[in-house]
């Protein structure tokens, strides 16, 4: 009965949709149902509710960071007054040096923000006779103490800094090993004094903040669940986190080098120059997908971010989607029921084309299409069909010239591998008549062309310059960058200057017009083969080690040199030590310590020392042989991701 009374309908609307377009008729049958099932799906569901939520995820997000900001700011802002302050005072009193101590001691007391605070003089500038004299108070659990700082301060970013700079600023954060002894930034104002007629910097007036109390603030952020906050310096390293691990140890840039993340590197950079925003974010630490907000530190230029887990924050319009999709599966199962009463009025030419895809699938584009004589859309799929055939001919064309030009793009990168390499020093021993010393050296790029670099030319006949060195990133832009900087050490290495000064001259070319940002660690020195002194400066790069002819290994002492193209006017400090005879020096690049295993552990310096201890009595080629051999086996199952440079000089004497 049934079938009887539906019969009649379906005639009907076969009579009415002869010879008219697909679209027709699927508007007559299916517009109704296609129509609800969307508008309730996706027009409630998606874009309604998810667009509110993230809206008002957004308002909150940026009402916390600015109160946060606040917070931080408000405290950080309070306690640099009070240094400021005291430096005026310094500049136009003259105080006892009990009367300074009291007045160091009444700034710990009277500002509890405050951990710990000093009056650090330039060398002799308070007592001819005293190299330095700064006396610092701090605070000690519930007490406050009294030390005087006990190291040559002046070499410390907190003094030389604003020193260099000629401002007050804040440090970096650093562990104040022999004074505070904890996790600390320092907000530095340099005071002065006439002199003469002549206006002379006398000193720096420091407070020290603890560290602790910023984690102590972030912590107390609750977002959902799992969500968090975290503070970056100006430079990236990780000043609170909930993962006690990475602070102090690892910055934004170092972790997205970890993961091979492009966009948390350039997010990162967005974040050191003091930029804000909202964005998505994949949460390093556990995986989980998050949108982050982010704002500046005005009195720091640190970074405050916190993340808001999308998953928590979407529960309810989850929620709500399993309802839609219970509906969406009723809707569909209706509309498929639509479109079986319909399809067979179209499948039969579809078929035709089918099949003729499917011989064009196999490459065969010289096959027949099949005649369409109606005028609806299938009609024009066919022309599409003629007209993919010719696009498909073309596109093969292309594709060839395309496969070509890839091959020479890559040989072009190999010729670039071969002639980076090539302007290294690469015939061993490269000095056959000089029996006083030997020296080798192995680079291996992790791509085809690096950042590392190595180097060592005569300046006289008895001065050997050396030079080696990481710059930051890798490819192409790394290598250009490498090959600059061998360029100028060469150009402007000379006896006449000091080398620090060499350096200081390096840095300053390398920091102007570089938009990249790139740097380079580097550590240069010249070594005197006849006396076997060697005076180096160290560009905030790994310490090489010395083995001594008795087997002791000890990293030579650091000269604390910034990186080279970082900051312009940088004064580069040198060191001098005496080789004996037997006596020798191991230069490498982090891409040595830093290897990693399948396990994410790193090769490390103290595996690095025991094999050096292993292999020191060989020949310098074994040595390094033997330590790559080490490396490759240790990251074995893993691909290498940074450059591995090693330079080994040995003293012979005469």
């Amino acid at each position: 009965m049934k079938y009887l009374i539906l019969n009649p309908f379906f005639k009907i609307a076969a009579v009415m949709v002869i010879n008219r377009g697909i679209a027709l008729k699927l508007t007559l049958l299916i517009l109704t149902s296609v129509t609800l099932i969307f508008i309730v799906i996706f027009g409630y569901n998606y874009i309604v509710s998810r667009q509110i939520i993230i809206k008002t995820a957004e308002e909150n997000a940026r009402n916390l960071a600015r109160a946060t900001v606040n917070r931080i700011d408000t405290v950080l802002r309070s306690v640099e007054k009070i240094p400021q302050n005291l430096a005026s005072f310094m500049e136009y009193f003259f105080y006892e040096g009990g009367q300074i101590i009291d007045l160091v001691g009444s700034v710990v007391e009277n500002n509890p923000e405050i951990y710990g605070s000093t009056i650090a003089f330039e060398p002799y500038s308070y007592d001819k006779n005293a190299l330095f004299f700064a006396p610092y108070y701090y605070r000690n659990k519930d007490k406050i103490e009294f030390a005087y700082i006990p190291y040559e301060y002046f070499y410390w970013d907190w003094y030389q800094i604003p020193k260099q700079l000629d401002r007050p600023t804040w440090s970096e954060p650093y562990f104040d090993e022999g004074a505070g002894n904890i996790i600390m930034s320092t907000y530095s104002v340099p005071f002065y004094r006439t002199m003469l007629g002549k206006r002379q910097m006398m000193g720096i007036v420091t407070a020290d903040i603890s560290l602790s109390w910023l984690q102590e603030i972030i912590a107390s952020i609750k977002i959902a669940r799992t969500g968090y906050g975290f503070l970056i310096s100006k430079n990236g390293t990780f000043v609170t986190h909930p993962d006690s691990g990475i602070i102090m140890n690892e910055t934004i840039f170092s972790v997205a080098e970890a993961l091979g993340n492009t966009e948390m590197r350039e997010l990162g950079r967005e974040m050191i120059k003091g930029k804000s925003g909202f964005v998505p974010f994949t949460s390093f630490a556990a995986g989980e997908k998050c949108w982050m907000v982010y704002a500046p530190l005005p009195s720091t230029g640190w970074t405050f971010a916190a993340l808001f887990p999308q998953d928590e924050l979407m529960e309810d319009i989850t929620h709500l989607n399993h309802i839609v999709l219970s509906l969406g599966i009723a809707g569909f199962i209706f509309l498929l029921s639509v479109i079986i009463v319909i399809a067979g009025s179209i499948t039969r030419p579809l078929r035709a084309l089918s099949k003729a895809s499917e011989v064009i699938a196999t490459g065969n584009l010289d096959v027949e299409l099949p005649v369409i004589n109606t005028r609806d859309e299938v009609r024009k799929l066919a022309d599409s069909f003629s007209y993919m055939k010719t696009s498909l001919n073309q596109y093969i064309k292309e594709l060839t010239e395309t496969t070509a030009a890839r091959e020479r793009i890559e040989s072009e990168l190999q010729i670039a591998r071969d002639i980076q390499m090539g302007i290294l020093p690469k015939v061993f021993p490269p000095f056959p008549s000089r029996t006083e010393f030997d020296i080798y050296a192995v680079l291996e790029p992790a791509k085809e062309v690096g950042g590392d670099l190595y180097d060592f030319f005569f300046l006289d006949n008895e001065n050997l310059c050396i030079a080696v060195g990481d710059v930051s990133g890798k490819g192409v832009p790394a290598s250009l960058f490498m090959a600059i900087t061998m360029t100028l050490i060469k150009a402007k290495a000379t006896r006449d200057l000091p080398i620090g000064e060499v350096l200081s001259m390096v840095n300053d070319n390398l920091s102007q017009d570089n938009p990249s940002l790139m740097f380079v660690t580097l550590f240069f020195s010249i070594f005197n083969i006849r006396t076997g002194e060697l005076e180096y400066c160290n560009g905030g790069h790994n310490p090489p080690y010395l083995i001594r002819s008795n087997g002791n290994i000890e990293p030579l002492e650091s000269t604390s040199g910034i990186a080279l193209g970082v900051m312009e006017d940088f004064t580069y400090e040198s060191r001098k030590i005496v080789l004996q005879k037997g006596d020798t020096v191991f230069l490498y690049t982090d891409g040595v310590t830093e290897a990693m295993n399948e396990r994410d552990e790193l090769f490390s310096e103290q595996r690095l020392e025991k094999e050096i201890a292993r292999l020191r009595e060989k020949p310098l080629k074994e040595i390094t042989s033997g330590l790559m051999e080490e490396i490759s086996t240790f990251c074995s199952g893993t691909t290498q991701t940074d450059d591995i440079t090693m330079m080994i000089l040995k003293f012979f004497g005469k």
